[in-house]
């Protein structure tokens, strides 16, 4: 059963009040966010941005299956999410890189541990899936 909280939803505060999210309530901001991050591009783009700093090209290479067009749109809404960083370097040509905030790192590390999960569990689910007894 979940309880009503007594603090006031995103929608209802104050501007000058700090924030409180609650990605439950349909209003609060936070979903937006919650969508950027847990869409597949979003966690293969900060899981991938975990291990070290990506050029474009280099990580449209390590999240396999993604276009350039919407790994260009999730790494600008990451970027506007504040959980990674866009570096131009005045190169000719311009080089630009991408890396990880300390939120954005913050956040990686969970999902990394959660894709560390789901690939030890594959097997017994895609057994689940095939209707079969996983093996072991």
């Amino acid at each position: 059963m979940v309880m009503s909280s007594p603090l006031p939803t995103a929608a209802s505060l104050d501007p000058d009040d700090a924030l409180i999210c609650d990605v439950f309530a349909r209003a609060c901001p936070s979903r937006a966010i919650m969508e950027n991050i847990v869409g597949k591009w979003g966690v293969l783009a900060l899981a991938a941005l975990l291990e070290g700093t990506y050029r474009f090209n280099a990580l449209r290479r390590r999240v396999d299956g993604v276009s350039e067009k919407m790994l260009a749109q999730t790494l600008q809404n990451l970027e506007r999410d504040g959980l990674v960083h866009r570096e131009v370097q005045a190169t000719i040509p311009a080089r630009v890189e991408y890396s990880l905030t300390p939120a954005g790192t913050r956040i990686a590390t969970q999902l990394v541990n959660l894709l560390e999960v789901i690939e030890a569990e594959a097997p017994a689910m895609i057994a689940a899936r095939a209707g079969q007894e996983p093996a072991g």
